[in-house]
């Protein structure tokens, strides 16, 4: 548990790894080195600075009046250099006497020095906003991973209280005016007010009464200005906790989306949102008009000056007590001084809003929500008399576990039998290290697990519940993610990038990179554990799901040199085989030369697999090199004229018909809601033609050409019909539009399109080649390379037949299944059934080869079979060396675990021996033989499926309630 200490004294937090309570201090903690850095630069500008403030009353008094001739002298000295020395030295030390210039040089030579330091002080200017944003942006990117890192540590009952949503938003959006306030929180205001400063000394040098002018006006605008601001900060703290809440009701709104759509409460939701989103608007409308005022007051304040200076300056020039050289130096540096001082006060603002944000973002990490950082301890084996001693779990609503005390010999097969409440859950999941006991302990042979360090619980206990968390990525990546613990020892690193972590606080391994640890998983490379993968999901029933999942994906010829190499040789013998088999016909083959029936046009046009959405679907039609194509070749008057066909076509048999009906997904050229669109641009076409034949044939063929419209002044409902044919396939949909002579021009078309595509470098095509792999094609269009002919009856079962039994025969079912472990689950595992989670999610945990895998409803998404053979399996694996807890819904099972441990209320009892183990020693021994064959599968089998003893067979209905394994 987190150490309550860490949240009050500022090193302990950080120790813990924490935030500290005030934000310069974290920023100084973390960035004090470059924060004294820049502004040493800072401080080094402020004699240049001073000197091009100075440099005007030069150029007017000097050069222009004439001050420096003024006794009769033609020249003037220019650039001595002299360095000023106290009283008592005597005299000053002349460093270079400078040049003798006439009236004009001297002005060219003090404007050029006037143009050199602007330029001196824009470049300085440049590198410290530069270092101050580079600054900002390191120390964000530390607050992020920090806040990542502590999200890690979110304590169970933390993770249960907390919206996703919400704390992605804190470390997305809510940081960010924090990042850009850190960069900016110790040098603006030593940048800003150093130049103020500066400034205003130069004016109260020239003038006493208008330097106290000057700072008079500051002084108004220091103090009623931020006043102003404070209702600012109130409203933007209602305005950010109001933000977050809409986030975090959006996402509770997608993620349960199935619910809102089942229940019909779209209406609801959107009245629910559109309330919130009023609330807001009003928010920021009177956060926008008072902002607005303070800065019209603002401005006023800082236009005042300038007429107060016109005014009193030119009175004081007029009686001979300002030069107007003076004059103009002090109106050049009072237009230097607003802006540092509005962004002085802009800075206070910021100041203000953003401790306020630190301090709502530390919210939500204060170290009570925290579990501890996880620091070395035992790494022993979890073997031994394992004891529970006084455990108990305190929920909101009450008590779950109260003074659970018990002790049981590990390894072994253990039951824990549920009475309908979350005890039985709950203990395993303390078991598991996935909920932490507020009272009590467990140990293992007198020690007190908590001495073992995360690092080797985690390795050693696997943990599979009801409901599997996958991540976006493949099979193979979610499988293996319990095995991404070993940082690479050797990687190619980037310098810069190391640099860079190691100054941001971010993890200095390498990434991306393999962290595989392959000698957890008891193998020595990748090779063999995608082996030991696919071994354990055969066992279990998915392999011949990842078999058709290799199937749809795609070979990647440097990835798989040698499945691709046997893939052209199978597709050879494949072809063979159907010819010898007289079953040619069922397949008709891609070739370069001829027009396949069996395919789209588009197909057929393009000639191999798009790889991109720009020569997708309808959007084909789109591409101006496509467009460009079929106007050239004719194609696009044919295929104008074919979209209007099926149009009416489609028209005529979808009238009258609902949009559910089989025949919309027939003719899967358009959709019901499509229909009425479709209508009216036949109509406007019948409109058209009807007004083109009262003015004569040849208008009737140019109205024709321009309302097709090709090229580039193609008209959106030629579009719209153009796009209608590129999905017709003749022998499916039998329409009678194809002829020889059309199909001849596409074969045509198909060369000039992909010598257009490389002429334009824009390639998006993965052509087909006889003796190539498609990398974009799914293995199975690979192995086939043709469309299965639609017009005979079953010719898609013998084809599949026909390469069933090649793929044996050539022994490819391995490496076909290989590729099926990068088929993609989707967001949260979306892309797979629930089944296929489960398996997914047990396969991980075994991997691992724990000590101890507890199981918490793992096994009743799989099903009845499939559940009863893998209950079979684990009970095989475990109890030798490793311990199996699992829990029960009830007693159907029990008999085939050596001890039994049974919930009542918020108590644990046992453990017990049940009849089975006491009568067969080892207990979980006797049943894996029984389950093959027998009478002895008969009760074991009718209770995993949840009916025990029941003569009419198993009941699917209730396999959810009955199998929580």
């Amino acid at each position: 548990m987190a150490d309550p200490r860490a949240g009050n004294d500022p090193e302990a937090a950080d120790a813990s790894g924490g935030l500290d309570r005030s934000l310069f201090r974290y920023i100084w903690r973390h960035s004090k080195r470059d924060q004294i850095l820049i502004c040493c630069v800072v401080l080094a500008s402020l004699p240049l600075y001073f000197a091009s403030l100075d440099l005007p009353r030069r150029i007017v008094n000097e050069a222009i009046q004439g001050h420096a001739f003024e006794k009769g002298n033609t020249t003037a000295k220019f650039l001595v250099l002299r360095l000023q020395m106290p009283d008592w030295f005597g005299h000053d030390v002349s460093l270079f006497d400078g040049f003798d210039v006439d009236r004009f040089e001297l002005l060219f030579g003090l404007s050029s020095m006037f143009l050199l330091l602007v330029l001196i002080n824009g470049a300085f200017k440049y590198w410290i906003n530069v270092a101050k944003g580079a600054l900002g942006e390191r120390m964000l990117r530390r607050l992020r991973f920090q806040l990542f890192s502590l999200i890690m540590r979110f304590s169970p009952d933390a993770l249960r209280q907390t919206k996703a949503s919400e704390v992605a938003t804190i470390i997305r959006d809510e940081v960010e005016p924090i990042g850009g306030f850190i960069g900016d929180a110790y040098i603006l205001p030593a940048f800003l007010g150093t130049q103020a400063a500066t400034a205003m000394t130069f004016i109260l040098l020239q003038n006493v009464w208008l330097g106290l002018l000057a700072a008079g006006v500051v002084g108004v605008q220091f103090v009623v200005i931020p006043r102003l601001r404070r209702e600012l900060l109130r409203l933007g703290r209602q305005r950010q906790l109001a933000s977050r809440r809409l986030a975090g009701r959006v996402g509770e709104v997608v993620d349960g989306i199935a619910a809102v759509h089942s229940n019909g409460a779209e209406a609801w939701e959107r009245a629910e949102i559109g309330h919130r989103l009023g609330g807001l608007f009003d928010l920021r409308l009177r956060i926008y008009r008072r902002k607005f005022m303070v800065k019209f007051l603002n401005n006023l304040l800082a236009q005042m000056t300038p007429f107060l200076f016109y005014c009193i300056g030119g009175y004081f020039a007029l009686k001979g007590q300002l030069s107007i050289g003076q004059l103009v130096a002090v109106i050049a540096a009072y237009r230097d001084l607003p802006p540092p001082l509005k962004e002085l006060i802009d800075w206070d603002q910021q100041r203000l809003d953003v401790q306020v944000k630190y301090e709502q973002v530390l919210q939500q990490f204060l170290p009570e929500r925290l579990i501890g950082l996880d620091a070395p301890g035992r790494d022993d084996s979890l073997c031994g008399r394992l004891a529970a001693e006084g455990v108990g779990v305190q929920e909101p609503h009450g008590p779950v576990l109260a003074g659970v005390s018990l002790s049981l010999d590990l390894p072994a097969r253990v039951a824990i039998v549920s009475d309908g409440g979350p005890a039985a859950s709950t203990f395993a999941r303390v078991l598991a290290r996935r909920a932490v006991p507020t009272s009590g302990r467990i140990t293992i042979e007198d020690r007190d697990l908590a001495e073992w360090s995360g690092a080797a619980l985690t390795r050693r206990i696997a943990f599979a519940g009801v409901d599997p968390i996958l991540f976006p990525g493949s099979l193979r990546d979610n499988i293996l993610y319990g095995l991404n613990r070993r940082p690479p020892d050797s990687a190619v690193v980037d310098a810069k990038a190391l640099a860079e972590a190691h100054r941001t606080g971010n993890p200095v391994e390498p990434f991306p990179a393999d962290w595989t640890d392959y000698a957890q998983a008891g193998v020595a490379d990748a090779g063999a554990l995608d082996a030991l993968i696919l071994d354990w999901l055969a066992r279990i029933g998915m392999g011949e799901e990842v078999y058709r999942f290799g199937l749809l994906g795609q070979v990647d010829p440097d990835r798989h040199p040698d499945l691709a190499a046997r893939l052209i040789e199978a597709r050879i013998a494949f072809r063979e085989r159907l010819a010898a088999e007289g079953h040619a016909h069922l397949v008709e083959p891609f070739d370069p030369t001829r027009y396949n029936r069996q395919a789209t046009v588009a197909e057929n046009l393009l000639f191999g697999v798009p790889t991109t959405t720009a020569l997708t679907g309808r959007a084909l039609v789109e591409h101006p090199v496509v467009r460009l194509v079929l106007d050239r070749s004719g194609l696009a008057d044919d295929l104008v004229t074919m979209g209007e066909r099926i149009a009416a076509t489609m028209l005529e048999i979808f009238r009258g018909l609902p949009s559910g009906h089989p025949l919309f997904e027939q003719f899967s050229f358009l959709a019901a809601d499509e229909l009425p669109e479709y209508e009216a641009i036949l109509a406007r076409r019948t409109a058209t033609e009807a007004s083109a034949e009262r003015h004569g044939g040849g208008a009737l063929n140019r109205i024709r050409r321009r309302w097709i419209g090709l090229g580039r002044y193609g008209s959106a409902d030629a579009t719209r019909l153009i796009a209608l044919p590129l999905a017709y396939i003749e022998p499916r949909h039998r329409l009678g539009l194809i002829d020889d002579a059309f199909r001849d021009r596409v074969v045509a078309a198909r060369g000039e399109l992909r010598a257009a595509l490389d002429a334009a470098g824009m390639g998006g095509v993965d052509f087909y080649d006889p003796d190539q792999v498609c990398a974009a094609a799914p293995l199975r269009d690979n192995l086939l390379f043709g469309r299965i002919n639609q017009s005979v009856a079953d010719a898609v079962e013998t084809v599949t037949a026909t390469g069933t039994a090649l793929v044996q025969e050539m022994r490819l079912a391995p490496a076909i299944t290989r590729v099926g472990l990068d088929h993609q689950v989707g967001p949260e595992g979306r892309f797979l059934s629930s089944g296929q989670r489960a398996v997914v999610s047990l396969v991980r945990a075994l991997i691992r080869r724990p000590d101890l895998l507890v199981l918490d409803g793992a096994l009743s998404p799989m099903g009845e079979n499939r559940a009863r053979t893998v209950l079979g399996l684990l009970l095989e694996r475990f109890g030798h060396e490793n311990s199996l807890v699992v829990v029960l819904p009830n007693d159907r099972v029990s008999d085939r675990f050596e001890l039994v441990l049974r919930a009542a209320g918020t108590q644990i009892h046992g453990p017990e021996r049940p009849a089975a183990s006491r009568a067969a020693p080892g207990g979980g021994e006797a049943s894996p033989g029984e389950t093959r064959a027998g009478a002895g599968v008969a009760a074991p089998a009718a209770a995993v499926s949840g009916r025990a003893g029941d003569e009419t067979g198993p009941e699917p209905a209730r396999v959810e309630q009955d199998v929580k394994a």
